[in-house]
């Protein structure tokens, strides 16, 4: 079974810290036993790790091409995997997947952070080994031993509230839509598998849920992203902005950004790309160059607001606030930041490193989506963004007592200290120009996963003649010739593939659903009727309403 993570992004530690890789050229049970540990352990709270065998490495980096495995030893090795995770105590199993890379075999041995810590191995695999707990170090594994095994100690049965369970959702009420949508986006080998998955095997083969098979809950971290209406579940978990049109505090406009987490994210970047950001030519006498800069620029801006979403806690009940002034913005989360950081080192350092992560998976999944940096990267890339911009520094604060975390970003020096009343406008949101300037698909879908997460006013849809004319353009280039005509006929009703095809004069067979059926349910047009069992007898197709926004912009 493929794993839910872009294979050739993960081997080039692309998006996974190269502390959560361990690669081997060959297989050597000693030390991949005491890695699956140190992960299990992850007593950093980075959220376990993985373990390529077949592929070489030099000082923690790969050496490509792979080595390779024999293809006559890959069950083997499988096998002694499981072998070697029943010598670890309390019980520990990893998820192990087999691929093949630049016509090479290789074994991957994906090692999430468990959730009975402190984990023990024994230290060699004869019968007198002595057991102790081992843990990252780098990139390499070792015996947790004074302050680290003490830190270790206080995790024992601690787990973070993303990963926990949540016991009052049901595994049906993750959207498979999103999901599929997701392994898509990250181009994940297990989006073309999980066709043939019933739910529950795909939610567990992405660990999305935890326990018996009789009694499967979905944790924190899938309820956020993989449902349309978190906060349903989680109390307050949105994105809350306030827009201020002067300094007194007064007058204002609110909006809400909800759904799914990282929509919510996408759709509050795109509305201040749209609406806030800004940029300025100023023409100097002397030079035949003008000066240009930004209000604000985009990539710290970015940064800022996608480190609040990761690193606030979920389990307090507080929105992530974002306030735009006259002349700064200012994102407000809690609570502040985790040992050993405090509001001293805040202002006298630029790198801050935390030894300790709040949420693991909720960081892997906006890390998946390149929505935030690798570890500790984060405040150099703001302040770096505000230096190159012209703009002053950022100011980062938290009290004493790390109740809170304010990150405030300035507006660039030579700016009115004014925004467009334009941006005031919560009914209406639209592409820059008031035009609907669109090149593909995936621009549509964005624009409308941002129409859809403002909540605090209905949205105006402005589709002018010519507009349509494009998006007509846009769908004839990259949808076949009876898409278009099976989305028009869910309109109405919902049909099973075979009325589907019958309707639009097609034979009922695989090719045309690989041709027709599953793009429209990649791009999240249409879904099924039953997402929890793929091959139930009665199952049918529907319109989804992105689809059905899709539908109407063209006619």
């Amino acid at each position: 079974m493929a794993l839910p993570i872009n294979i050739e992004t993960l081997i080039n530690g692309k998006v996974i810290e190269w502390e959560r890789l361990e690669f081997k050229a060959g297989w050597n049970p000693e030390d991949i036993v005491h890695t699956i540990c140190a992960f299990a352990n992850d007593i950093n709270n980075w959220g376990g790790g993985y373990i390529i065998v077949g592929i070489d490495e030099d000082n923690g980096r790969p050496v490509l091409p792979p080595v390779g495995l024999n293809p006559n030893q890959i069950d083997n090795i499988q096998g002694e995997v499981l072998n070697l995770s029943h010598q670890i105590q309390p019980n520990y199993f990893p998820i192990i997947q087999p691929y093949v890379r630049q016509e090479k075999h290789i074994l991957i041995i994906w090692c999430p952070a468990g959730d009975n810590r402190m984990y023990t191995a024994p230290s060699t695999q004869g019968k007198k080994a002595q057991r102790y707990p081992y843990i990252r170090f780098g990139s390499r594994s070792i015996i947790a031993k004074d302050d680290n095994l003490k830190r270790l100690q206080e995790l024992t049965a601690r787990i973070p509230f993303d990963d926990r369970i949540h016991q009052q959702a049901q595994v049906n009420d993750l959207d498979l839509g999103l999901i599929r949508e997701f392994l898509q986006e990250v181009k994940s080998d297990l989006f073309e598998e999980s066709q043939n998955l019933s739910f529950p095997d795909l939610c567990q083969n992405m660990n999305l849920v935890k326990g018996p098979d009789e009694f499967l809950r979905p944790i924190n971290a899938a309820i956020l992203f993989f449902t349309n209406n978190p906060e349903k579940y989680i109390d307050r978990g949105w994105i809350e902005l306030v827009i201020h049109t002067d300094d007194s505090g007064r007058s204002f406009t609110e909006k809400y950004f909800k759904g799914a987490l990282h929509k919510q994210l996408r759709a509050v970047l795109d509305y201040f790309k749209t609406n806030i950001i800004q940029e300025h030519v100023v023409k100097v006498s002397d030079k035949p160059e003008a000066n240009r800069f930004y209000n604000y620029p985009f990539e710290a801006l970015e940064e800022a607001i996608a480190n609040a979403v990761y690193h606030k806690s979920y389990e307090l009940g507080k929105p992530v606030e974002i306030q735009v002034w006259p002349d700064k913005i200012e994102i407000l989360s809690f609570p502040g930041p985790a040992p050993p950081v405090t509001a001293k080192l805040l202002k006298e350092q630029r790198r801050i490193v935390s030894r300790d992560y709040r949420n693991r998976r909720i960081g892997d999944f906006l890390k998946e989506l390149n929505l935030t940096e690798g570890r500790s990267t984060g405040f150099p890339l703001i302040y770096r963004q505000m230096e190159q911009n012209g703009s002053p520094l950022p100011v980062f604060e938290t009290d004493e007592q790390a109740y809170y975390f304010l990150t405030i970003l300035h507006q660039h020096p030579d700016c009115d200290n004014k925004l467009d009343d334009a941006n005031q406008d919560s009914t209406l949101v639209s592409a820059p120009d008031n035009a609907l300037k669109f090149n593909s698909i995936k621009e549509i879908i964005d624009f409308y996963n941002l129409q859809s997460a403002l909540v605090s006013a209905p949205v105006k849809h402005q589709v002018s003649i010519d507009d349509k004319k494009k998006l007509n353009e846009i769908a004839k280039r990259e949808l076949e010739d009876k898409a278009i005509e099976i989305l028009t006929l869910l309109t109405d009703s919902e049909f099973s593939k075979k009325d589907i095809f019958e309707k639009v004069g097609l034979s009922n067979n695989t090719k045309h659903k690989q041709k027709y059926i599953d793009p429209l349910t990649g791009l999240g047009f249409i879904e099924f009727t039953i997402p929890d069992n793929p091959t139930d007898k009665n199952q049918k197709y529907r319109l989804t309403r992105l689809g059905e926004n899709f539908i109407n912009m063209l006619q």
